[in-house]
């Protein structure tokens, strides 16, 4: 059998990916009409913000306002269609994808202020409708401040409509699924290419109008991808092993030769754009919200760092501390860090460092009965070079960090590595994928993708969850999470 070049063969596939999409995804960017006054929401309706002015894109595609904490009001009037390009959308959850640069945002349903952000808590995907009926009319507006020291955009407002049904998959699902393959062939194995390219051709395109009918056909092309030997190259002998998806949780169906595992996060700084008061105000409701995510969630891992705040939490909220060490008995909350704080580890002296591990360690052991193994600092701008010797004299096994992973020139090139001290003293490193990112299938895929070849291991970790000013996971993310869990095209 002769196979068809790797390009060839994308060139086949991509369009048929972005046209699945397109059936259940809108890019609304463009749609928004705009006001640069600072109203009262009540005077956000359809009968004034209509005669606004549309937004115009700039170069990059975004709405941009000027900097200097400008206040900007977008709205739009959405109607839900009966179907995208024929596809029937009755039934489906409507969701609107926002990612915002701004200093506050305020988010308005039908007038109704349902959530807030700012620069740290940047995206979002609302809830519009929890079953989409066609005709029906949803008002939405935000009211955007630009920071102070820039300019303001709204990067992204995409309409998804999901399915909420486990054995109902949506085009755009399936889409995802396809472009998780593509990537991984394409990386791996691209002589295969045609292979996939061959079985997205079957899709029977003629039952669009027919949301059933379709979905049987995008059902089939699941089932043939699943029992064909389309992903067999690649695996290797000794990595065919049951996968692991969210926290840990077998994911045997995986034909993927990779694990993503899941480690919730929440990078809360001391103290940067705001004073140490917000910082405990922060820790409380981050850990609040954490707590009751793992009662519907029971297999969410939770790590943080920074005794400091565990402290405060112990003279202060003695409840939520409690409740904190029992999470870490039971295994679901990971105490990391190593250190009082995250520190900065440029400026700093030795002894300063030697403070900070032995504080931490002292009360760790005292409070939770265990010390911390692992040095987690994945947002301090510099490392000096004696650090290996102070965290190994401390008890301290692993170090973490993703922030070289920011040298915009001189690109680090390792994943996981040993770091040698000039002492000789050796820790095992390793470079993180970035902090505060999402449940995005994608991103995550081309991530693990670039880690194992960097790396050569297929074992990979994400952390997602809000951060900067606390936040950590949100239920959206975990349900996401849960979703792509059960996906066999995904690791």
């Amino acid at each position: 059998m002769s196979h068809s070049s790797p390009s060839s063969a994308t060139n086949q596939i991509s369009p048929s990916i972005a046209r699945l999409r397109q059936l259940t995804q809108v890019d609304t960017l463009a749609s928004w009409r705009y006001c640069a006054a600072d109203l009262p929401i009540e005077e956000i309706t359809p009968s004034n913000f209509l005669h606004w002015s549309l937004v115009q894109l700039n170069p990059k595609g975004h709405i941009a306002w000027s900097g200097g904490c400008q206040v900007l009001w977008l709205a739009q009037q959405l109607v839900i269609p009966h179907a995208l390009q024929a596809y029937p959308l009755t039934g489906l959850c409507l969701r609107l994808a926002l990612t915002w640069w701004a200093e506050d945002v305020q988010i308005f349903i039908n007038g109704v202020l349902v959530q807030s952000g700012d620069l740290l808590d940047y995206f979002t995907r609302v809830l519009l409708s929890e079953s989409a009926t066609p005709g029906a009319e949803i008002i939405v507006a935000l009211r955007l401040v630009s920071p102070s020291h820039c300019d303001g955009a709204l990067m992204r407002s995409v309409c998804i409509y999901e399915s909420t049904n486990p054995d109902r998959l949506e085009p755009g699902f399936i889409a995802d699924e396809l472009e998780v393959l593509q990537r991984y062939l394409a990386a791996f194995n691209p002589q295969h290419l045609d292979l996939l390219a061959e079985a997205i051709s079957q899709i029977d395109w003629g039952v669009l109008e027919d949301g059933e009918l379709f979905e049987r056909s995008l059902t089939t092309l699941r089932q043939t991808l699943e029992s064909s030997k389309l992903l067999a190259p690649l695996w290797n002998k000794e990595e065919k092993k049951d996968k692991q998806g969210f926290s840990g949780v077998p994911n045997t169906c995986s034909r993927i030769p990779s694990k993503i595992y899941l480690l919730g996060h929440a990078h809360l700084d001391m103290a940067w754009l705001w004073p140490v008061a917000e910082t405990w105000k922060a820790a409380q409701r981050t850990f609040e919200s954490l707590l009751n995510l793992q009662k519907d969630f029971p297999d969410l891992i939770f790590c943080h760092s920074t005794p400091a705040l565990y402290a405060w939490l112990e003279e202060h909220r003695p409840d939520l501390f409690a409740s904190i060490q029992n999470q870490v008995k039971s295994g679901k909350w990971e105490i990391v860090g190593g250190m009082w704080i995250e520190p900065d580890l440029n400026l700093i002296d030795g002894e300063s460092i030697v403070r900070q591990i032995l504080y931490a360690q002292l009360y760790v052991q005292a409070k939770f009965n265990q010390i911390a193994t692992v040095a987690w600092v994945p947002d301090t701008f510099g490392f000096c070079a004696t650090l290996p010797q102070f965290l190994k004299q401390g008890g301290i096994e692993y170090f973490v960090t993703q922030k070289l992973a920011w040298n915009d020139t001189t690109k680090f090139p390792y994943g996981a590595f040993w770091w040698q001290s000039p002492d000789g003293t050796k820790i095992f490193s390793l470079m993180s994928a970035l902090i505060g990112e999402s449940i995005d299938p994608i991103k995550m895929v081309s991530y693990a993708i670039d880690w194992q070849t960097k790396t050569k291991l297929t074992d990979v970790l994400w952390l997602p969850g809000v951060g900067d000013h606390g936040g950590g996971p949100t239920r959206d993310m975990l349900e996401i999470a849960q979703r792509w869990q059960k996906s066999p095209f995904f690791p």
